[in-house]
């Protein structure tokens, strides 16, 4: 058990993406391709969304300001994010797994070290939080 509490780890459902990996990697490992998502990003929960290469920070009601960075690129299945600022440090991997040439597989996950006393607020959002994010990332166009 961490200073925080323990540690919680919250994963999408397994989304079929009907690119191959590699454009799919090429992609989610360069945040400025996160323009292809910005429409989907719902304006009354998401305000000051901004990104370049490695960073993306947004303002997300009720947390707050978000803030997270790619700390790790394993191409082409993985790209792995940190925050650099946010109310619970989290770690966010999207790993990116061929299903054929022309086809992927993306799950993603999330660790966070919760305290116990919000443990029980967040958990639902968190989950829900993580399956919207890979409903839109299913949907882009990788080309």
């Amino acid at each position: 058990m961490g200073l925080f509490g323990s540690e919680s780890k919250f994963e999408s459902s397994v989304k079929q993406i009907p690119y191959p990996q590699q454009a799919v990697y090429d992609n989610i490992s360069d945040l400025r391709n996160l323009n292809k998502v910005q429409d989907r990003v719902p304006e009354d929960k998401v305000n000051d969304f901004k990104f370049d290469e490695d960073t993306v920070s947004l303002n997300v009601a009720p947390v707050g300001e978000l803030k997270l960075r790619i700390c790790d690129r394993e191409e082409p299945k993985c790209v792995k994010f940190e925050t650099v600022q946010s109310p619970v440090p989290f770690n966010l991997w999207i790993q990116v797994l061929p299903v054929d040439e022309q086809n992927s597989k993306m799950k993603l996950t999330l660790k966070a070290e919760l305290p116990p006393f919000i443990k029980g607020m967040v958990e639902k959002p968190l989950q829900d939080g993580i399956e919207k994010i890979a409903d839109a990332l299913a949907q882009v166009h990788y080309v």
